[in-house]
């Protein structure tokens, strides 16, 4: 019967090669664990450094868009000083706006005012034209006057 029991001893491990062989297992799973924890770690801080160069890209970004923004806006305003002393019989405060369409909008409406209003005093010196230079001389009608009138004023020219 002893024999049986080496076979027994051979077929089922005992309690320490059991609890070796799990510590074992629990280590390389603990190993494993780690370097997977190691490149996360690592693959946190590549992208730590990818959020911080995407920042800074943003930044300059912002900062160029707010130079554009002023070029633009001086480039606008430098347009509708042009378009002014373009139109010299225009209002200045006629031409306005923030874009060159709201500038070539307000210079057309501007322009259509003016044009009505250069209509309408036309039609209206038209209507009350007077003929340029002096006017004929005439003869006093004497028709009117009395005889003795008539006398006085011929003896008056007369004199």
């Amino acid at each position: 019967m002893p024999k049986k029991n080496n076979q027994n001893q051979d077929q089922e491990p005992n309690g320490e090669e059991l609890e070796s062989s799990r510590v074992a297992q629990l280590e390389e799973i603990i190993a494993e664990k780690e370097r997977e924890l190691a490149e996360n770690g690592s693959r946190i801080s590549e992208l730590e450094q990818a959020v911080a160069s995407r920042d800074e890209q943003i930044a300059a970004l912002k900062q160029s868009q707010a130079e554009l923004e002023n070029n633009l806006a001086q480039a606008i305003s430098s347009y509708r000083a042009l378009v002014i002393k373009s139109n010299p019989d225009l209002p200045e405060e006629l031409i306005a706006g923030d874009s060159v369409e709201e500038i070539e909008k307000s210079l057309a409406n501007a322009q259509a005012l003016i044009d009505r209003v250069r209509e309408r005093l036309e039609t209206e010196i038209a209507g009350t034209r007077i003929p340029a230079g002096a006017p004929l001389r005439t003869p006093l009608d004497l028709s009117s006057l009395s005889p003795q009138e008539k006398i006085q004023y011929a003896i008056g020219e007369r004199r």
